[in-house]
């Protein structure tokens, strides 16, 4: 197995079997063929042992000896990737301050990464450094094309995402998810293009709807499916911005505003490819149940 395919089935996995694949990580170091293949395994073992198992110090351990390879050491924006989630377990494990040889950037990234590290594990800390990192982009004077936004973005929508799933949502969780997804819509104005605004406020629909809140959800909802019809959109955009719309009208009662997205949702997956239709179909039938 080459790296390439070593690594998309880890990410492929990750969800649903995290401790296999945490173990099995040391197994990618020796099909890394360069700095960029090991910053992307880097990245894997910071998500896993940050977002999902909480190991901090497991993380940091495997991760510090990367950055002493020789093809990482030569590699400027490797090196710093890997000093960036190394930064963030340390700040997840309890570390008081991100490293002062970071960038400005860099620091707001490192609060984000770590933000999502703790969304399920410390719910005040997690709002707290990513408040600070909303809090510094802002005052930052960075340009739009800054990488710290796109970060920021990403974190919110994991956040969110994260948060949504979970049957149960304490108040603090209730904000905190809320938070998370103003902030990924905000952020994705600046660093995305329409597809990602788009689906942020996608994202927002189902915070707003899991918060309780339906008649918020539906503005984001209509606003998902302006953004898809002024672009053109493809028909897994269309399909999911009234998949959206369908679940916010069962959850306000509104049958007709139900069958129509039902109707629209129906329309769009028979327009999808045989491979999107697959994974689309579920979500189709609880739509349709």
């Amino acid at each position: 197995m080459g790296f390439n395919a070593f690594i998309g089935q880890a990410w492929d996995d990750h969800a649903e079997h995290t401790l296999a694949v945490a173990q099995r990580l040391g197994d990618g170091v020796a099909l890394a063929a360069d700095g960029a293949q090991i910053a992307r395994l880097a990245t894997l073992a910071h998500h896993v042992h940050g977002e999902h198992l909480g190991q901090w110090q497991a993380g940091i351990d495997f991760i510090e000896p990367l950055a002493a390879l020789p093809p990482v050491v030569a590699d400027a924006a490797n090196l710093q990737s890997l000093r960036r989630c190394l930064a963030s377990l340390a700040l997840s494990q309890g570390g008081a301050a991100v490293p002062a040889e970071l960038t400005a950037s860099d620091h707001i990234r490192v609060q984000a990464m770590a933000a999502a590290n703790l969304a399920l594990h410390d719910v005040a800390r997690s709002r707290s450094l990513l408040e600070q990192a909303v809090e510094a982009a802002g005052r930052s004077g960075l340009p739009a094309s800054d990488p710290m936004n796109r970060a920021l973005a990403v974190a919110g929508n994991g956040i969110a995402g994260t948060l949504e799933e979970k049957t149960t949502r304490s108040a603090a969780e209730r904000e905190l998810m809320l938070l998370a997804a103003q902030t990924a819509r905000h952020h994705w104005e600046l660093a995305g293009t329409w597809l990602e605004v788009e689906r942020a406020e996608y994202r927002l629909a189902m915070s707003w709807l899991q918060a309780g809140d339906p008649a918020r959800a539906r503005t984001h909802a209509q606003a998902c499916l302006g953004i898809v019809a002024a672009n053109d959109g493809a028909a897994l955009e269309r399909f999911f911005g009234w998949e959206a719309l369908g679940r916010v009208e069962r959850a306000a009662a509104d049958e007709a505003g139900h069958v129509r997205a039902l109707k629209e949702a129906r329309a769009a997956f028979e327009a999808l490819e045989p491979s999107d239709q697959g994974w689309c179909a579920e979500s189709l039938a609880k739509l349709g149940a």
